[in-house]
Order: structure tokens, then sequence, then C-alpha cells
């Protein structure tokens, strides 16, 4: 009698069942992951976000309120130059004073300018120097105020009498790229020269002007003194 053959369970049915379910909890983790991971870049971005808005209406509200500080200075430091001496130095403080609010609650190479300014005006001499510095060294590449705040600093200098810190001044003006007061640093190194009777080198100065700078409001001077130290030669 032949013997039965014995049929054999398929168990490809069991495997691929559960290799869908390994698969499928893949999946889901995978998925798991992924939620986590977009949830952490939406943190990160609604967390910059947030940032930048808050610091935006920070630098807003900062803006606004720095400018009209600045306003209410210059009022304060332009009217100062218009009363009597006795009033005029607590105007000037007044202005000084709300110049550095307005610096303090905004940087600004402008506001930092008249806080200079402002201690020149009271003749507080080494503050304005000692801001006219930070400011060359904070705002160097402020090409329209840089000659400014050196022809400021000579000024101040002459005022001191200190001869020698004033040319060297009006030299680093003179070598900056911008023209602006350059020929105004020819003129006052000239009348600096003429002081100390170095009368030739003076005249130098004088000639440099006239030739360089045929448009200056200070060419008819110059021509005068080139003039007058002619004739007192040939006298």
């Amino acid at each position: 009698m032949p013997k039965a053959i014995k049929k054999k369970i398929p168990k490809k049915s069991l495997d691929t069942e559960a290799d869908v379910k390994e698969k499928i909890s893949s999946f889901k983790n995978t998925l798991k992951e992924r939620q986590k991971t977009a949830l952490k870049y939406i943190g990160i971005f609604l967390i910059i976000l947030i940032t930048l808005v808050i610091y935006l209406i920070y630098s807003y509200t900062s803006e606004k309120k720095a400018l009209s500080l600045q306003y209410e200075a210059y009022k304060i430091y332009h009217s100062a130059q218009r009363i009597e001496a006795t009033n005029k130095d607590e105007q000037l403080k007044k202005a000084l004073e709300t110049f550095k609010k307005a610096y303090e609650t905004r940087k600004s190479p402008i506001t930092l300018f008249y806080i200079a300014a402002s201690y020149s005006e009271l003749r507080n001499y080494d503050e304005a120097l000692k801001t006219l510095k930070e400011f060359i060294k904070k705002y160097s590449d402020e090409d329209k105020f840089i000659p400014l705040v050196y022809h400021k600093m000579a000024m101040i200098y002459i005022e001191k009498g200190d001869v020698n810190e004033a040319m060297k001044t009006l030299d680093s003006l003179s070598n900056l790229k911008s023209d602006i007061y350059k020929d105004l640093a020819l003129i006052e190194y000239g009348r600096l020269l003429e002081k100390s009777g170095k009368n030739e080198e003076a005249k130098k100065k004088y000639e440099e002007l006239v030739n360089k700078y045929p448009t200056s409001p200070f060419l008819e001077e110059a021509k005068s003194k080139i003039s007058n130290k002619s004739d007192k030669k040939e006298g």
C-alpha cells in the first residue's frame, strides 16, 4: 500500500504576516521620529520668529525714542547759541544730557558728535577730545563726519593753545581721502605757522590752497596773505 503523501504546512503566509507587522511597526516608529524632528524644527523656527519680532519691536521703539530725544536736544543746543552767556551754559548742559540719553537709547554717530560739540561749547575740552577720539575709533568709516571731527579736534587744540597737536590733527585732516575741509585745514595751518613766525612755510600753505582749491571761500584770504608776504619781502 502506497504511503500517503504528507502535505507541508505553508509557512510563507505566517512569515509574510510577521513581516507586514514588523514593517508597519517600523513605519510607525519612523513616522514618530519624523514627527518629533518636525516639531523640534517648528519649535526652533517659532523661537527665532518670536525673537525677531521682539527685536524689531524693540528696535523700532528705541529708534523712535532716540530720534525724539535727538530732536529735543538739537532744539535746546541751537537755541542756546542765541541766548545770553549766563543762561547759555545751563541750556548747553541740558542739551548735553539729552544727547547722552539719545545715545544711550540708540548709538548714532551724529549724536556722539553733538555730545562732543556740547562739551566743547561748555569749554570742557578734555571730555570733548575724548569723545571725538571715541568717534574716530567707532565710526572711522563715516566719511561725511570724519573730516568734521578732525576739524573740531584741531579747533579745540588751537583753543587750548596746543599748537603741535593742532598741526598734527590738521595733517590728519589733510591726509583723508575726502576733500572736505582740506582748504580749511590749509588756511588754519597757515595761520598757525604765521603766528609761530614761520612766514615762508605759512606762505606755502596759502599757495597750496590757491592752487588746489580755486573755489574755496578762503581763497581771497589766502591770496591776500601771499600778496602781503611778497610785499614785505620786497620791502
